[in-house]
This record gives structure tokens, sequence and C-alpha cells, in this order.
């Protein structure tokens, strides 16, 4: 029988038997197998990115979250891999995935640290947003050296004042020659103040959607600061900071895309992004059962274990179906938004909404099954509960999905 110390310490390193179980498709039941579906080249790319997950990063999430450290050369490693700018073009130093192959890579390495997962999922949003919006000497100057993540990017949308309503954003920029003069700040940007390059929306026209133009500002610009690092329930190895420009001068050689046109880029950054996160969700959901699968077998309580016990045995099977729904859900999506479908849009919205609901639910009643043990920090499944909790907030909140989604509807 283990005692609590040693089942404490086997736990500690529970991510990475849950990614190697996953790896080695022993002992995972094949109706929850993410490789189901894929084709050959998908399951090396899905057993690449776990691999990494196994060794790289389950063994140090604890200590990443614990001391919040943002680890940049474990990153650095993924992007020898191909990772830093996975559905970015070949050209420039990407890997020129699709998106379905992007949700299954994001996937498999969540199960590792979701919340570092999480900060390279927005890195490639930042660099596909380069890739495909900037010129032809933005794409070059940029992107090799963001899809190496030599340098790293940031994404910045939202302002203290606006967060789900995006098109009221008030960060100014006055065009002053061959620059813009910026001034206002963003909130909440993942990465600020350790990251070199910043996808900034800001308004250069009118009021409303069609005034914001994108600009993207390097660290060590003049007039470019960042507020104290934010304290947060999870998330911990990526720092938070807001971002502040106090007549910070960008070069117009700087902008992505035209004046007006920078509304569109961000919305269009964002459904890529919202599969992205939905999909490190389903990574974390995924570790989560094999987790509590693992738990109900080993702990025994009234003298048997609670495997044997019907009401836990149909919470995992709930937790499993919720998850496969979930996949599901977010692989259709990718495949709209590859394929370029009209109705892309609203299904990325649908799957981010739903997956990060569920995913979250199936997490939080793993952490319910392992009881006391779940509330330590000696077990990984807590981290995966407060690591994947924002993903409901960000990204676009769950409510403004909704809102897409009915809008969609009734439009007639």
């Amino acid at each position: 029988r283990r005692t609590a110390p040693a089942m404490a310490m086997a736990w500690r390193a529970a991510p990475r038997l849950a990614v190697r179980l996953a790896l080695g498709r022993r002992g995972i039941a094949s109706c929850i197998d993410p490789s189901v579906g894929l084709t050959e080249d998908q399951k090396e790319f899905q057993n690449v990115a776990l691999d990494f997950a196994a060794k790289e990063m389950a063994p140090y999430m604890a200590e990443w979250d614990e001391k919040e450290i943002f680890p940049v050369e474990t990153m650095r490693k993924a992007a020898q891999l191909g990772f830093g700018g996975i559905y970015v073009k070949p050209d420039v130093g990407g890997s020129g995935l699709s998106r379905l192959d992007t949700s299954i890579i994001f996937e498999a390495l969540s199960t590792g640290c979701t919340s570092t997962t999480a900060y390279m999922s927005i890195h490639n949003m930042c660099v596909w947003m380069i890739d495909t919006f900037g010129s032809e000497e933005q794409r070059r100057r940029f992107c090799p050296s963001l899809c190496s993540m030599e340098k790293f990017a940031s994404y910045c949308l939202t302002e203290p004042g606006s967060g789900s309503d995006a098109a009221s954003l008030l960060t100014s920029a006055q065009r002053k020659g061959d620059t813009y003069v910026l001034n206002g700040s963003k909130a909440f940007i993942s990465g600020g103040g350790d990251t070199d390059v910043y996808v900034v929306m800001c308004r250069t026209g009118g009021p409303g959607p069609k005034g914001i133009s994108c600009l993207v500002v390097e660290k060590g610009t003049p007039g470019l600061s960042f507020g104290k690092k934010e304290r947060k329930v999870g998330w911990n190895s990526q720092p938070t900071r807001a971002v502040i420009f106090e007549d910070c001068a960008v070069p117009v050689g700087n902008r992505l895309g035209a004046e007006g046109q920078g509304f569109s880029i961000a919305m269009q950054g964002l459904n890529g992004g919202r599969i992205n996160i939905a999909s490190c969700s389903l990574g974390a959901a995924h570790a989560s059962v094999l987790l509590a699968q693992e738990h109900l077998t080993v702990r025994k309580q009234f003298g048997e274990p609670l495997a044997n016990n019907q009401y836990l045995q149909f919470r995992l099977a709930e937790m499993a179906t919720r998850l496969v729904a979930a996949r599901l859900m977010v692989r259709n999506a990718a495949r709209a938004l590859q394929d370029g479908r009209e109705d892309a849009a609203v299904l990325c919205s649908m799957a981010k909404l739903f997956a990060t609901d569920e995913c979250f639910l199936i997490c939080n009643q793993a952490l319910q099954m392992h009881g006391g043990y779940g509330y330590l920090k000696d077990y990984a499944v807590q981290q995966f509960v407060r690591d994947i909790r924002v993903h409901q907030i960000l990204e676009g909140t769950n409510e403004v999905m909704r809102m897409i989604v009915a809008r969609n509807l009734l439009q007639g």
C-alpha cells in the first residue's frame, strides 16, 4: 500500500506518465485516443509533440509555475522541431502546416505544460499575422527570428477600458511624416516585458473598427515601457504585464497592411487563436482524464478501489465523452478555417466556447476525484485546473462567443 508521501511523489511525475501513455498508445482506451482519424503525417507530428511534452515540459511544469519561470530555452528547443511558426510559410522559416496539424500539435504539447503551450500559441498567431499581412520586406525582417524563437512576440489588443468591446480601443497612433507616434496602454499582455516584438492594434482614424491599424513595435523603442508583472491564478510560466506607449515613435514601415485594416487583421488572427487555445484546453483535459483514470485505479476507500464505484465510473465516462466531443468540434473548425469556408469564424467561436467550457469541467471533475490530494500542489491536476480556467476568458470571452453564434443564427 502506498503511503501519502509516496503517492504524492508518484503524482508529481504524473503529467509525464500521462503523455507517455498517450505516446505509446498503452493504457489508454481507444475511445479517447487523440490519434484516431489522423493521417500518418499527423500522427508523426503528434508523436514528436507528445514526446517533447513528456521529456522537456512535464518534468518542469510545477517548477515553472511555482517560480514563475518563462522557459525561453525550452521553447527554443520546441522551435527547432518547427513549433515556433507552425502555420507560417516555409520561405521565412515556418513549418507551413495546416490549422488542423497545428491544433493536433498544441493539444499534444499542452499535456506537458498548458501555460507554456498557450503562450506558444499566441506567439504563433503573431508570426502568422506578420507572415500573412506583412510586406515581403516585413516578412523577411521579422519572421525568421520569430519562427526560430530567437525572438518572441506578444499580441496587443486588450486595453484597460476595452476588453470584449475591442473596437472601442483608445491607443492612438498619429502619423508624423515617416513615423507613427503611439500613446496609450494595453492590458493583460502575455509575455509583456519579456518579449521582443509587439503586434499592436491602435487607432489611426476615427471611432469604430475602421479607424484601427496594426503596427509592429520592437522592444527597445523609445517610449515603450511595461507595467508590473501581474500575479495570476494560473498561466504562471508566462509573464503578463501592461504595455505602455508614451510618445512612442514607430516607423510607418512597421505597419501591417493598410491604414484601417487593423481590426480585420486582429479578428482574422483571433479566429486561429481561438482554435489554438481550445486545442490547449483539449490537452489539459486529456491529461486530466488519464490522471483521474489512474487515481481511481490506485486509490482505495471502503476496502476497494475507487474504480469500482459506479458513480465515479459514470463521471469518468462523461468526462471522456465531453473530451471527444470537444476534440471533434475543434478539429472540424480547424478544417473550416484552413479551407476558408464562409462559416469558419462562427465555427471557431463555437469550438472555442464548447471546448474551453467542457474541458474546464473535465479538469475540475478530475480534481474532485482526487479528493483532498487534488488540492495539493504536489498533484498535477490542480495546475491543469488553474491554467485552463483563463481559456474561458481570453481570445474573446465565452459570452462574446455566444453573441457571435447567436448573431450568425439570427441574421436570417
